[in-house]
């Protein structure tokens, strides 16, 4: 159910890309509690002149390795998990692929159940709507 961007300038390499991919999915498994089979990212890269960020903001001194996460998820963790969440994410990412803790850039998009289809036109997670309220 949750569903990742990341977004880094260009010029990693798929190995690279691969990490971030697998550091994120580990995280959401081990603290958000995410099926095996619930896995959605995608990895946007950016040319300098399209990857814009605050290098100093909140006296965090970022590099141009930062990474941006966003994760649109259901609103349904409590701010323990997401701390755990957005640690577990820091921690797996400055192992591999090595990035600095101040150039994980995480942020969490929460939604509605209903607001997801995993295909077929269909709401999966919203309440069946019975034949008198449709």
């Amino acid at each position: 159910m949750p569903f990742t961007r990341i977004s880094l300038r260009r010029g990693k390499d798929a190995a690279y890309h691969a990490a971030l991919r697998q550091g994120v999915f580990t995280a959401m498994r081990s603290t958000f509690d995410v099926p095996a089979e619930d896995r959605f990212i995608v990895i946007h890269e950016h040319d300098p002149s399209s990857f814009d960020f605050g290098p100093n903001y909140l006296d965090i001194a970022r590099s141009e390795d930062l990474v941006m996460i966003q994760i649109t998820a259901n609103n349904t963790r409590s701010t323990a998990q997401k701390q755990a969440f957005y640690k577990a994410i820091c921690d797996t990412l400055t192992r591999d692929p090595g990035l600095r803790p101040e150039d994980v850039f995480i942020s969490l998009v929460e939604v509605a159940k209903e607001n997801w289809s995993f295909g077929h036109g269909l709401a999966q997670y919203a309440e069946p709507i019975s034949a008198r309220d449709a």
